[in-house]
């Protein structure tokens, strides 16, 4: 569950249960009310009864006074003619004492602790009580609202840092591929012969009798500067468009490729390309003389021609300042929306392009990045371990390879085992460095230090966020535990059921 989810359940927890209390305590002031209403109306009987009494008692006297006192000639005195005093108006009273209390607007003030402008002066002792339960609520639903809105803040919080420690990981996730560091595990080694483009050339060449041998026959061995008609077109072959920055990194993308692919013709066109390569005679057989044939008249055995105008290209944005026009994908994201452990970027993205094949190759101004490399690896993922591979299954939909070996291909195949042969053709190994090295570095080092800094932070607001929970949960318990204790209160005062009005239909 997210921290947003976890928040509004505690909004939604302290809002509720407040409604619950208040309910509660406007329903036992209403229940307290009518008791000393009806208390009130049994003292009024019980007084007129009294009263009464008196009466009967004085009218049985008054003959016995009267023949007494005719006996001693004593005349008995009439009752002075003084005023009946007022009646005392006990509904009067109560409704002026109690008229507040009954109103909503008492229950209201009483759960929000605003005093009474009408006190009684005689409160009742379950109104005592009452304002007691009114004044603990409260109390309880303050802290209980304040622990929730803490924690809304440090979530808040703490959803705030991770997406700017994912935003940060995907900055320098991009300048180390731009260096060309973060795959690296040793320094460039173009010297080397088997690293070389040179070598891959060679590599090429040995393949006998090969369309591949022979588009580099004539493009890097021949004399002539015009290639022939037949692959004029060709910009060149696949394994010899692209260079990478790491051995380990060019073995296992011309093994997951595979030689027939990096063998490939690569073309612009369709009709000045494609089918300016092999021909046909009227019963469907290849011409022999036509085409790459006519150049290479031993050639044998089929090969790939990919066409540039006919692949779909990749149509998003592509990386903001970056000469090499690397495309701008979606780094995988984990449950917890950080990157995989491990992650060191895109396949097609690692791929260093010479400048000319870089944009405005195809008649929509495709470069090679976008259309060829694209429709290879679309958004194959490069990750440290297999280890890491692996616990990143989640993020994976387009195969992954690992630099210690391992491999997934785009359909899930998980391929095992170890290579008992070499792709001997593979990607050469590239000597370029960005010309603004030095401020791409100082720039690396400043997010790195940025997103440390974060990280800290994020490390502190963790246990304070897990801390306040806590002390919410124990603060709900108490709660409870009040309503709980409130409860047998209440049902002394029994509520009669409201009659429910009928609609008339």
């Amino acid at each position: 569950m997210s921290s947003s989810s976890s928040s509004s359940s505690s909004d939604d927890w302290v809002m509720k249960a407040t409604m619950f209390a208040a309910t509660m305590v406007k329903e036992t002031i209403n229940m307290l009310v009518d008791e000393a209403e009806s208390s009130r109306k049994r003292r009024k009987k019980s007084a007129l009864c009294r009263d009464g009494e008196a009466a009967q008692r004085h009218d049985h006297l008054m003959p016995a006074v009267h023949a007494q006192a005719k006996l001693l000639s004593v005349q008995v005195p009439s009752p002075s003619p003084s005023p009946s005093p007022t009646p005392t108006n006990y509904a009067a009273a109560a409704a002026q004492n109690d008229s507040y209390s009954h109103s909503p607007y008492a229950a209201a003030n009483a759960i929000h602790g605003m005093p009474n402008p009408n006190p009684n002066p005689n409160p009742n002792p379950a109104f005592s009580h009452a304002e007691s339960l009114v004044s603990s609520s409260k109390k309880l639903e303050d802290e209980l609202l304040l622990l929730g809105r803490n924690i809304k803040d440090h979530e808040e919080n703490i959803e705030y840092l991770k997406t700017q420690i994912s935003s940060l990981d995907d900055q320098i996730t991009d300048i180390q591929v731009t260096l060309g560091k973060k795959h690296s595990s040793s320094p460039h080694m173009t010297e080397d012969k088997d690293l070389s483009e040179k070598a891959t050339v060679e590599h090429i060449m040995q393949h006998h009798n090969s369309a591949a041998s022979i588009v580099c026959q004539f493009k890097y061995h021949s004399a002539h500067d015009d290639p022939p008609t037949a692959i004029k077109d060709v910009v060149g072959v696949v394994a010899t468009l692209g260079k990478v920055y790491d051995d380990k990194l060019s073995r296992l993308l011309s093994e997951y490729l595979g030689v027939d692919t990096m063998l490939a013709l690569v073309c612009v066109t369709y009709d000045d390309g494609v089918k300016a390569l092999e021909t046909y005679d009227t019963e469907g057989a290849v011409s022999k003389s036509c085409g790459i044939y006519g150049v290479g008249a031993s050639m044998e055995g089929r090969f790939n021609v990919i066409c540039l105008e006919n692949l779909r290209p990749y149509v998003g944005e592509f990386m903001a300042d970056d000469p090499q026009r690397r495309l701008a994908l979606v780094k995988p994201k984990l449950p917890n929306d950080r990157s995989p452990p491990g992650f060191l970027g895109f396949a097609v993205n690692m791929i260093h392009i010479d400048i000319p094949h870089l944009s405005s190759l195809t008649s929509n101004g495709y470069g090679l990045r976008e259309t060829l490399f694209y429709s290879l690896l679309s958004r194959l993922q490069v990750y440290r371990s297999r280890a890491h591979m692996l616990q990143a299954l989640p993020c994976i939909s387009d195969g992954a390879i690992s630099l210690d070996g391992g491999m997934i291909r785009s359909n899930g195949v998980f391929v095992f085992g170890n290579r008992e042969k070499e792709v001997d053709v593979r990607f050469a190994i590239s000597s370029y460095l960005p010309e603004n090295l030095v401020e791409i570095e100082k720039k690396l080092k400043e997010l790195k230090w940025e997103k440390e800094t974060l990280v800290e932070t994020l490390q502190i607001e963790e246990p304070i966020l897990a801390n306040i929970r806590y002390t919410f949960e124990f603060k709900k318990q108490d709660f409870v535990r009040f309503m709980a204790q409130c409860s047998p209160y209440a049902m002394q005062y029994p509520v009669p059921a409201t009659p429910r009005r009928s609609t008339p239909r």
